[in-house]
């Protein structure tokens, strides 16, 4: 990525979202065998509501997100890259795959189409660093790249991150250019803490590791994002966070020093944990409410299993 200040940052272009009927988190728990206890944990003290599920299959879910991208129709021949950041390894059953399904659907066949994994709910964050990367060796300024997140919730393994977070089905999309003149790409970090064995699950004990690290971790790459973009902290005029839950936001923003009124959490009651869609869904919620306004910085940041981390600042 680019420099902060320099000429020609990659920007976010346009970013859109769409989110599918919901049911109240009380609704899944003979599903995913939920304890009347984990269902007041989640509700009262988390601060989940209701979860984005849906009978689309994962093609048509993105492709009503694409669908909402005003900026795109008339521009399809300026696509030359198609992301997919998948906060799963696998979203569709063999032989089935979603992104080459919304690239026939749009006619977008000059685009190279490649799916992004590995880094979890911080996969989004990955795909744009990537996707601006592209962009930047392409050479052609006119050059864009669409990138798509979210994933598909096919099993109760993918369902829901034990007594962390509830997954929905929520889904967003972000035209991405190599220069802008709005929501500038100013600064990016990303750490890995993985295993020796690579392992990702869930056990008793990876998730003891996790809560350990978890806000050291998350702190060090806000901290070296901002760095990268030339600014403080406290210069964050507002972050969008990943939806995870309310308890572990409200911890974050107090280490970190930013006022409850820096964090948008409007939308962890109304979606659930969106995979690595969530900034991008509070991205557009929070321009919808005039919550960004016009050279306001403000930080993406999410955290995915296998213990990866991520934050990115924007200058709006």
């Amino acid at each position: 990525m680019k420099k902060p200040g320099s000429t020609g940052s990659p920007a976010l272009l346009a970013v859109s979202s769409h989110l599918p009927e919901t049911v109240p988190v009380s609704a899944l728990q003979d599903g995913l065998s939920l304890s009347d206890q984990q269902i007041r944990r989640f509700t009262r003290l988390y601060g989940l509501d209701r979860i984005c599920q849906s009978a689309q299959s994962e093609a048509e879910l993105m492709l009503a997100a694409v669908g909402k991208l005003e900026e795109l129709p008339g521009r399809e021949e300026q696509v030359r890259y198609i992301v997919r950041a998948k906060g799963l390894r696998t979203t569709a059953p063999y032989p089935h795959n979603p992104v080459q399904e919304v690239r026939a659907e749009l006619g977008l066949t000059r685009a190279e189409t490649f799916a992004v994994a590995d880094h979890g709910c911080a996969t989004g964050l990955l795909a744009l660093d990537v996707a601006a990367t592209l962009l930047a060796e392409d050479g052609d300024p006119d050059a864009l790249a669409l990138v798509l997140f979210g994933d598909k919730t096919l099993t109760p393994f993918s369902q829901w991150v034990a007594d962390v977070s509830i997954m929905g089905e929520g889904m967003a999309a972000a035209l991405v250019g190599a220069t802008g003149d709005h929501d500038r790409m100013l600064g990016y970090a990303s750490r890995i803490h993985g295993r020796p064995d690579g392992q990702i699950d869930m056990t008793p004990e990876i998730a003891k590791q996790a809560r350990q690290i978890y806000q050291d971790a998350l702190e060090e790459v806000v901290l070296a994002a901002c760095e990268q973009a030339g600014i403080g902290v406290r210069d964050l005029d507002l972050v969008l966070p990943h939806n995870v839950n309310r308890v572990s936001w409200t911890m974050t923003g107090d280490r970190l020093g930013l006022p409850d009124e820096k964090l948008f959490l409007d939308n962890i009651p109304a979606t659930g944990h969106c995979f690595c869609a969530d900034p991008f869904i509070n991205h557009q919620s929070a321009a919808r409410l005039g919550r960004l306004k016009p050279g306001d910085r403000y930080l993406m940041t999410s955290a995915g299993l296998g213990q990866a981390f991520a934050a990115m600042v924007f200058e709006h």
